[in-house]
């Protein structure tokens, strides 16, 4: 017996109308999953997901052949596009066995909601809503929901040995909505560590790349690190390595969380945290006072999670990205005009500000030594915006003259030109002459006869 509650919720038009017509039909029709739940946490679903009594030929026969799209038939699912928006609608079903442990073996069709919803993930996840808002639970969800609690539907065991990316998909739920995973399922999550090898990579990053953005992911982390070494041993030596230095207070491991926790919740941002000193351990030295010293950490870090994300495959820009704020996450950034104009040059402003949240984010994870440094970066950051704001020359293009000038000046095209115009660029950063066009013009002849 379902529990039902009824709350006021407005369906997108064409989801409500592809519900009533299958319901003037005499089918059952529902929408399901996701969206129910996140409607209930009063957040706006990505998307609506119909689930119905109709057999895909009959969903087919109630839309019309030109309206519907066998986009999953294997599995019962047709596309229906209602007033040109795709709406997917897929059978009630029983799954078989899943002996690749993704894709069950084979489907029944139903006509039972009921057995349709128990063979879903989680009970949060297996709740279904009619046309007018009226909830139907039978697994005990909405008490979930208001608890906090995530649960599997039915026995753990038998959800993550269907598809063992479920057990991401729980700490990715826990980690952006702060749930608390119920014992056993927290336990079978442990118990199944080893089954996280059969996925691809491509699946591991897709969720794990939400998950790292969650507002929860540091306990996350923390609790679960046994899963998350499983696919990414090399976080292994991380844990527990004491840095004995006095700008330290915690392990590498630990530091490493909360630096993450300090920075924005960006793809790029949260991944170069998580990695930004991954290679300590192997760059581990003493010096005779018992000072602990990590020399070349950057570059041994950067080049370790280059490594894993080629193994996950991820886009060449974010993964670029990524390695170049972990190789440079140690460098200088002293608040001066000339050195803020150095940066600018060298990395470009949407890297520059990036590089200001690392840092921010790695200082606030040192002792309290370290501290002064965060109004280093502030202090770096307004003179950073002045640049910007004035417009300041700080690259080829902003300088006042051009090429065609040097020229014209009779310097030859060439590596020639390219010294003259890379010292000229030096000499405005540094404030030794103005950023006009008469004074580049006497200095670069002056350039053309000393170099």
């Amino acid at each position: 017996m379902a529990k039902t509650i009824r709350i006021s919720y407005e369906l997108p038009s064409e989801v409500s109308d592809v519900i009533a017509r299958l319901e003037e039909d005499g089918k059952e029709a529902y929408v399901v999953g996701g969206a129910v739940r996140d409607i209930l946490l009063q957040k706006k679903p990505d998307d609506y997901d119909v689930a119905t009594s109709a057999t895909p030929e009959e969903v087919t026969e109630i839309f019309g052949q030109k309206n519907c799209h066998p986009t999953g038939i294997a599995h019962g699912t047709v596309t229906v596009v209602m007033n040109g928006v795709p709406v997917e609608v897929t059978t009630f079903r029983i799954d078989g066995d899943y002996e690749d442990g993704r894709h069950p073996n084979d489907v029944c069709f139903t006509r039972s909601l009921e057995e349709d919803v128990k063979r879903r993930d989680f009970t949060i996840n297996a709740l279904a809503m009619k046309r007018d808002g009226t909830i139907l639970d039978f697994c005990g969800g909405i008490e979930d929901l208001r608890n906090g609690c995530l649960r599997t539907v039915g026995e753990p065991a038998r959800r993550f040995g269907e598809d063992a990316l479920r057990i991401l998909r729980a700490l990715r739920f826990a980690s952006e909505r702060g749930f608390t995973i119920e014992r056993e399922t927290s336990d079978e999550i442990f118990r199944r560590k080893g089954d996280l090898c059969s996925l691809s990579v491509e699946r591991i990053w897709k969720e794990f790349s939400r998950l790292i953005l969650g507002d929860h992911c540091v306990p996350i982390l923390r609790e679960y690190f046994e899963i998350f070494a499983g696919i990414l041993p090399e976080i292994v030596p991380m844990k527990g390595f004491l840095q004995h230095n006095p700008h330290h207070i915690y392990d590498v491991w630990e530091h490493t969380l909360v630096a993450v926790e300090h920075v924005p919740a960006t793809t790029v941002l949260r991944m170069t945290m998580l990695f930004h000193d991954v290679g300590k351990p192997a760059c581990f030295t003493m010096d005779d006072a018992g000072i602990g010293h990590f020399y070349g950490h950057q570059k041994v870090s950067a080049d370790m999670a280059d490594t894993i994300l080629q193994r996950w495959k991820v886009d060449t820009k974010t993964r670029e990205t990524i390695v170049l704020l972990i190789r440079e996450h140690d460098a200088a950034l002293e608040p001066s005009l000339r050195i803020v104009r150095r940066r600018l040059l060298r990395y470009g402003e949407e890297i520059l500000r990036m590089l200001l949240e690392v840092k921010r984010a790695d200082i606030s994870a040192h002792s309290q030594k370290s501290a002064y440094r965060i109004q280093e970066i502030a202090a770096f950051e307004t003179i950073l915006d002045q640049v910007i704001e004035e417009k300041l020359c700080c690259s080829y293009s902003t300088m006042a003259i051009n090429g065609k000038d040097l020229i014209n000046l009779g310097i030859e095209p060439g590596v020639r030109i390219g010294n003259v115009k890379k010292k000229l660029l030096e000499e405005v950063m540094d404030g030794r002459i103005p950023n006009e066009k008469d004074a580049l013009l006497a200095r670069a002849a002056e350039l053309k006869n000393e170099m």
